[in-house]
This record gives structure tokens, sequence and C-alpha cells, in this order.
């Protein structure tokens, strides 16, 4: 069977979810079809909104018997048209699956996939713990999306990627059967680890509805410093440096004057430093005792600083981060981008970062490149102004360079829609197949997200 879209749903799933829980009225269904840049927008004949792992498995099994399809959809935040119902799919949004448990005596907390990652955070600090994953999107960006993509963030360095701190999972596979292995045992040898082959499946393989994660040790005691490099080289060795040197480094954020100079236009933020600097590198030290003297210290023995500046309080740590975290609102100003984000091997990085711009001005010359991203896990953010939403050929020259160079295409939002046609680039034939032989075995309909990470057959 052949999963298909309908340009009409039957009553079948108003009865599982109720009939105020699938949204048919274009203006209703508006904030589903659309990814946030623009770029990636769709079509769908309802949106659906279960409230529990039951009325999921329900409308899977219906779906399946009826042969339609679904896109999976939590808080929207992805970047490469995995949410987004490019081929007319129905709309699965799992925001209501909203349920919290904190369990402070494992350090461990039990999520439904609709919780933004803002919610966790701050059931973690209550329970007195954190969460070790963050980005920019935390409030609205949902857990159950974060473990289907393996979203990584601001904090890898220190904490590692979401599948880092999954130790169990609940979730809907493509025949409307349930699996659920919550029970949070850190040391649990029987077999196949489910949860984690769920984890950067991106919704091809089962509907995640609830997930056991991690809490890690809080770091109430911050310190942020900025430091302005006059030339790439320094800035990346300086990344090695701090790795070494600050037992306590949570983040190192790489951006450039162009990108600072967009930032500042856009949100009325005063420039940082009095003269402009080629590259700036946001570095963030956290733990139980105040990590500043060992920072200073280490900013203080890099001898190619241009000038720093530093956050001693949370506004002012705060209001260094905002020239990092502003990047993307600021960039979505001019028009969709087309967002391209890669990993480079570290001793890469700085090959990748200078010949990036050309390969995109070679190809349209009126394009504009922003680079920007974790610094110390070799991840960047390659955003491009000034191409139609369609014109892919940027997108492949970039993606191209990243694996030429030893990286992989994707690092953060996994390969949606969008670069799937390119995942031979670090995936063998024989490994395609086994996702695809992977996918058969769990959705042999093929009903979850059709359009997402395996590339079509030849």
């Amino acid at each position: 069977m052949t999963p298909k879209a309908h340009d009409r749903i039957p009553p079948g799933l108003a009865d599982i979810v109720g009939p105020s829980q699938v949204l048919t009225e274009p203006d209703m269904v508006a904030g589903y079809v659309a990814d946030f840049t623009g770029r990636y927008v769709g079509a769908t004949p309802a949106v659906v909104r279960p409230a529990s792992t039951a009325e999921v498995a329900a409308v899977v099994s219906w779906c399946r018997q009826e042969g339609v399809a679904l896109t999976l959809q939590g808080g929207n935040t992805g970047l490469v048209g995995g949410g987004v119902p490019l081929g007319g799919e129905v709309v699965l949004s799992l925001r209501r699956l909203d349920a919290l448990e904190i369990d402070g005596t494992a350090g461990q907390a039990t999520a439904g996939a609709g919780v933004t990652l803002a919610a966790l955070q701050a059931g973690a600090v209550g329970a007195q713990w954190a969460y070790g994953v963050d980005f920019a999107s935390r409030d609205s960006a949902t857990v159950g999306g974060s473990v289907a993509t393996n979203a990584g963030g601001l904090r890898v360095l220190r904490y590692g990627d979401t599948r880092a701190q999954v130790v169990g999972a609940e979730a809907v596979l493509g025949t409307g059967a349930v699996i659920s292995h919550l029970s949070g045992l850190v040391k649990d040898n029987t077999g196949y680890n489910l949860a984690s082959l769920l984890c950067g499946s991106e919704g091809t393989l089962g509907v995640i509805t609830a997930v056991r994660l991690r809490l890690v040790p809080p770091a109430p005691q911050r310190v942020v410093a900025l430091l302005a490099f006059d030339g790439l080289a320094p800035a990346i060795a300086a990344v090695g440096a701090l790795r070494r040197e600050v037992g306590s480094l949570s983040a190192a954020e790489l951006f450039f004057a162009p990108g600072l100079e967009l930032v500042c236009d856009v949100t009325g933020l005063r420039p940082p430093f009095s003269d402009r600097h080629a590259a700036y590198l946001l570095v963030e030290a956290a733990g139980q005792s105040d990590p500043a003297a060992d920072l200073s210290d280490a900013v203080g023995s890099l001898a190619a600083v241009a000038d720093v500046a530093m956050g001693l309080d949370s506004v002012r740590s705060a209001e260094l981060w905002r020239y990092r975290e502003a990047h993307t609102e600021a960039i979505n100003t001019l028009g969709p981008p087309h967002k391209l984000d890669v990993t480079l091997p570290a001793s890469a990085l700085g090959a990748f970062l200078d010949a990036a711009p050309t390969t995109v001005t070679d190809v349209v010359a009126t394009a504009r490149v922003w680079l920007f991203g974790h610094a110390g896990d070799g991840n960047i953010h390659v955003n491009v102004s000034g191409l139609e939403p369609d014109d892919e050929r940027v997108d492949e020259a970039v993606l191209f360079l990243a694996a030429g160079l030893g990286g992989s295409i994707s690092a953060e939002h996994g390969i949606g829609t969008a670069k799937r046609r390119w995942l031979h680039l670090n995936r063998s034939a024989t490994e395609i197949e086994t996702f695809a032989s992977i996918k058969r075995a769990l959705d042999p309909d093929g009903i979850l997200n059709p359009n997402v990470l395996i590339p079509p057959p030849l």
C-alpha cells in the first residue's frame, strides 16, 4: 500500500481525538504547514492533536488502515522541512503530550513529546537539577522533536547531544504497536537499544510520545566572555586552548563581523567593542563554584586576543549571549534564508570557514553568506540570503564542500526533506539500504514521514 494524502479526511480521526482536536480550517492549520523561516510551505487536509499515547496509537492504526500518510510535528522549529507536510500529509501534532515528571532521586525526567525545552529546563531547576541540552528556540522546540532529530545545541561541548541524555523512550511504531521502556535504568543490557535507534530517526520509524532523560548537576555559577580576534586562525586555536585549560567550559560559540553588525542593526544593540574585529568567540564557563578566575586566567594566556568583554553577572552574561543568539532572527529579516547546518573535524574547520563564502558566491554572485555556530564541536551554521527558496545549487556546493573535508552534511536538524538527496555524501549505499530495511520493519506501509531522511529508490 502506498500512503497518500487525502483532500478530505473521514470522521474517523475526530472519533479518536475529539472534533475540536482535528483542525481543517485554513486559518487554523496555517501555523502547521510552514516552517518559521518561510522557506518550506506545504499543505494538509487536517491537523490531528492527540493527548495521549493511546490516542496516538489509534490515530496511527487508523491511518495505516486507510493508507493515509502522516507528517509528525513538535514545535515546528526544524530547518530541513522534516516537520512540514510537503507531500500533503495529515499533520500529527504532538504538542498536547506535555506531561512532565522529575525524579529527583534518580536525577532523571520523564517528559512527554510536547514538553518544550524551556519547560523541561525549568522543571529540572525546580528539583535542583539541570538539563544539559539547550538552544535558542527553547521556548518553542519540544522534547520529542529534539530527540527525533538528535539535536545538539549550545552545550554539546560539556554534556553531549540529545542521544547522550536519553535513557528510555515510549513510541508508537508505524504498525500502531506501542513500545515503552521508561524505567530509566542506567545499566540495562537486555538487547537492542530501541530508544537510541529512535533518536535521530526523524519520525520515520515511530512516533515518540515520551522519553526518559538524564539530568545533570546544576552549575549556578556562570561567567561569560566575548573575545575579539583580528583573524580566524587565532580564534579557532583559542577554542582548543580553552577546552584544555578550563574544565568548567560549557560553550564556545563562533561568529563574525558581518553577522554581529547585522544583529546590532536589527536589534538596536550597541556593538560590544569600539573597534571592528574579524572574528568573535563567546565562551561560557559554569560550575557550582565561581569559575571566573579560571576563565580569566585562561583568556589572559591567549596572546592573540584583541579585546575582551566579561559577563560576571546574569544580566551582563545575557547581554553578551544576545550577540550570538540573535543571529537567526536578524538573518530572517532579509527574507527566507537557506540554512545549512554542517559539522567539520577540528582540523578542517578553518579551511571550511575560509572556503564557504567563495563557494557560495561562485554559484550565485549576489548571495550573502552568514557563518556562526558551535566551535567547540565543529558545528557551523551556514546561512545564505538572497537566494530563491527552490534554488538548491548553493546548498549542493556547500554540502559537497563540507563532506569533502571529512564533515557531516547535518549536525542539528537532521536530513529532513531538504537534504535527503545528498545523504550519499555521508552514508554508503549499504547503510542507506539498511536504513530502509529498518523502516520497512517498523513502518511496513511507510506512513510515517514518508518524504523524510531516506532517499526514494532510484
